[in-house]
C-alpha cells in the first residue's frame, strides 16, 4: 500500500478536502490571511464576545444549551480555570453547558458565574431532580492586567452579556472578547510587544456534514508564525522600531530571558458537531495544541497558561475518525491563532501596534 493511501484509510475522512484551495494559494504569500469561518459554524453552538469600553478586556463564551461532551488539555505552566477536573473521562458529569473565555487574569474566572446565571434563567444544566439545575461551566483565563487599570478587570455582568449577545454563524475577530488586552512578542519586555487579539475559524469536511471549528484568545511570550512560510506575522519588535527581533533565534543563540510569571497565556477552544465521547474530546484537544506550536514560537512556557478545550455537539448523524477530527482541528487552529494577529488593532496610547500598522512586517 502507498504511504498516501496509508495516510487516507488512516484518517477515515478526506482530510485534503478539508482544506480548500484558497489555503494552498495562501502558501504563495507569506502574510496572506488564512482561511476563515467561525467556531459558532459548528451546529448548536452559539458565540458571544463582552468587550469592556473603560480598558482593552472582556470574555468570550460558547453556548450549548443542548449540552456537549467536552475534554480539555492544559499545558502551560501557569494556568487559570475553572471546572476543568469535571471534564476528566473519570468523573462523572458527561456534558457541559458551555465555555468561557476570558480577560483579567483569575478575576476574570468570575464571568462563568454571570454565564451559569443566564443558562440556569433558560433551564439548561445539570438536573437535580424536581430543585432545578446546575449549569456546567468551565473556563479559562488570560493575563491582561498590565494593559491599561489594573482595576478593572471582566465580572460576572460581563460573562451574563456575552451571553446575551452569542449568536451562531459569523462573529468579530481581533480587539474583542476575551482577546481585548492580549497581546504578543513579550520575551524583551513589554516595551517591544504587540498587539494581538482573538481569532476564529472552521472548514466543512466535503461531503460529511461536518464542521470542525476553532477559537483562541493570543496572548503568547512568543512571536505568532505563519505555518506556510515559518515566517514572523507578529512579535517582539526590533529596537530599531522595524523587523522583529525572532524571539526564538535568541534563545537559541544563548539570550537569557527574566519573564513575569503568570503575564502570558494563549486559551481556546475546538468545536465540532460530530459525535464524540470525553475520552475521544480529550485527544481533540491534545492534538489541537499542535496548533498552538505550529504558529506560536516559543510555546506552553512556564509563563503561559495554554488551555485548550474541546466541544462536541453531536448533531452530525455520522461517526467520525477521532485522529482525523484531532488533526483537522490543529489546522484549523493554526488558523485562528494567525487571523487572532492580523485582525488585531493597534492601541497607540499603550504603545502597542498591530501587525495592520507595524512598519516591521513583512
Amino acid at each position: 500500500m502507498h504511504r498516501r493511501e496509508f495516510a487516507r484509510n488512516l484518517l477515515g475522512l478526506p482530510l485534503a478536502a478539508a482544506i480548500p484551495p484558497s489555503a494552498y494559494a495562501a502558501a504563495l504569500d507569506p502574510i496572506a490571511m488564512p482561511p476563515g469561518g467561525s467556531i459558532a459554524d459548528v451546529p448548536g453552538l452559539k458565540v458571544g464576545h463582552h468587550t469592556r469600553t473603560d480598558r482593552p478586556t472582556g470574555c468570550t463564551v460558547m453556548l450549548c444549551e443542548e449540552g456537549a461532551t467536552a475534554g480539555v488539555d492544559v499545558r502551560g505552566s501557569a494556568p487559570g480555570t475553572r471546572e476543568t477536573d469535571l471534564l476528566s473521562p473519570t468523573n462523572v458529569v458527561d456534558k457541559i453547558n458551555a465555555i468561557v473565555l476570558s480577560g483579567g487574569s483569575a478575576y476574570g474566572l468570575e464571568t462563568a458565574t454571570g454565564v451559569m446565571r443566564y443558562l440556569e434563567e433558560h433551564n439548561a444544566g445539570y438536573k437535580i431532580g424536581k430543585l432545578g439545575v446546575v449549569p456546567i461551566v468551565p473556563a479559562a483565563i488570560l493575563m491582561d492586567l498590565g494593559v491599561g487599570n489594573f482595576k478593572i478587570r471582566p465580572t460576572a455582568e460581563d460573562g451574563y452579556s456575552a451571553c446575551k449577545a452569542a449568536v451562531s454563524g459569523p462573529i468579530t475577530e481581533g480587539n474583542v472578547g476575551a482577546g481585548a488586552g492580549a497581546t504578543i512578542g513579550k520575551m524583551f519586555g513589554p516595551g517591544f510587544a504587540m498587539k494581538s487579539g482573538l481569532g476564529t475559524a472552521s472548514v466543512t469536511i466535503g461531503d460529511t456534514g461536518i464542521v470542525v471549528g476553532a477559537i483562541v484568545a493570543v496572548n503568547a511570550v512568543g512571536d505568532v508564525i505563519d505555518p506556510h512560510s515559518g515566517k514572523i506575522v507578529a512579535g517582539a519588535r526590533s529596537e530599531a522600531g522595524k523587523g522583529f527581533r525572532d524571539s526564538m533565534a535568541a534563545i537559541m543563540n544563548g539570550y537569557r530571558v527574566v519573564v513575569q510569571n503568570a503575564a502570558n497565556t494563549t486559551i481556546g477552544c475546538v468545536a465540532t458537531n460530530a459525535p464524540f465521547t470525553k475520552v475521544q474530546t480529550t485527544k481533540i484537544a491534545q492534538m489541537a495544541h499542535d496548533g498552538y506550536a505550529r504558529a506560536i514560537n516559543p510555546v506552553h512556557t512556564m509563563a503561559d497558561g495554554d488551555t485548550i478545550f474541546a466541544m462536541s455537539t453531536g448533531t452530525a448523524k455520522v461517526q467520525a475518525d477521532v485522529t482525523a477530527i484531532g488533526a483537522i482541528a490543529a489546522v484549523v487552529m493554526s488558523r485562528a491563532i494567525v487571523r487572532a494577529a492580523m485582525n488585531a488593532s493597534s492601541l497607540p496610547d499603550l504603545h502597542l501596534p498591530a501587525y495592520k500598522d507595524y512598519v516591521g512586517r513583512s
